[in-house]
């Protein structure tokens, strides 16, 4: 083989030692809820958020209310290239609302991407809604379902009782509203003024950040290095043509 034809295949090694050190970068992704406290019996604006953890897009997000301590009123601020969509049903049971007697509530509220808007690996997506009345209640949870566009389908329903139990399973949103907030996965407290905004990066986008960037310096590297030997190669087979 002539030494100038290894040149395609030395460039093609770099690019694909860039494309494997990426792929860890969708490893971490979670579908979140901010802020995650909430005074009961109140109006109140929520952020649902969503990573990728794959090599497909996510291409809808399903978030289930609770039927035991309903919400009966949902709406949501439009989000480009994404249409949400509220469903409200017929409850199995009536439930008290106070003094009210409520037979129908919103059980879910979906977001799907219009075609080619779908959340691409490494990147993630939030959606903001406003929901009332608050239940009066310890916690609630939204168990949600992330749809990928190769068919999977991953469950981020489970309770931190049912993760003690199997750790192979993925939390779901919660939402605190008499309870306190549980320390967070890593380790830190719950911030108390969860309502108010903030322009600090959440500890899940911190610790994709900074993978990200250790992945990128070593695919830089394995990149120049297969650019080195190219050139080497390259001098080599002139100056024996």
């Amino acid at each position: 083989m002539n030494k100038r034809s290894f040149l395609p295949a030395i460039a093609a090694l770099g690019a694909g030692f860039a494309l494997v050190l990426a792929a860890p970068l969708a490893a971490s992704a979670h579908v979140d809820v901010e802020p995650n406290t909430a005074e009961a019996g109140a109006s109140a604006r929520f952020t649902f958020s969503a990573l990728n953890e794959s090599s497909a897009s996510t291409i809808k997000v399903e978030v289930q209310l609770p039927t035991d301590t309903p919400i009966v009123s949902v709406t949501s601020s439009p989000t480009p290239g994404w249409t949400t969509t509220v469903i409200r049903e017929k409850l199995d049971s009536p439930a008290m609302i106070g003094e009210a007697e409520v037979t129908e509530a919103i059980t879910r509220i979906v977001f799907e991407a219009e075609p080619g808007n779908g959340i691409r690996p490494g990147e993630f997506q939030e959606w903001r809604v406003s929901m009332s009345p608050i239940p009066d209640a310890g916690s609630v949870i939204f168990p949600s379902l992330q749809t990928y566009d190769d068919g999977e389908v991953v469950e981020w329903t489970a309770t931190a009782e049912e993760i003690e139990a199997d750790a192979t399973l993925k939390p779901a949103p919660v939402l605190y509203i008499n309870d306190e907030p549980v320390a967070d996965s890593h380790g830190g407290a719950v911030d108390e003024h969860a309502e108010e905004e903030s322009t600090e990066p959440s500890a899940g986008e911190d610790s994709v950040n900074t993978v990200g960037a250790v992945f990128g310096i070593s695919a830089l590297v394995m990149s120049a290095i297969a650019l080195t030997i190219s050139v080497i190669l390259y001098r080599r087979g002139r100056a024996t043509a």
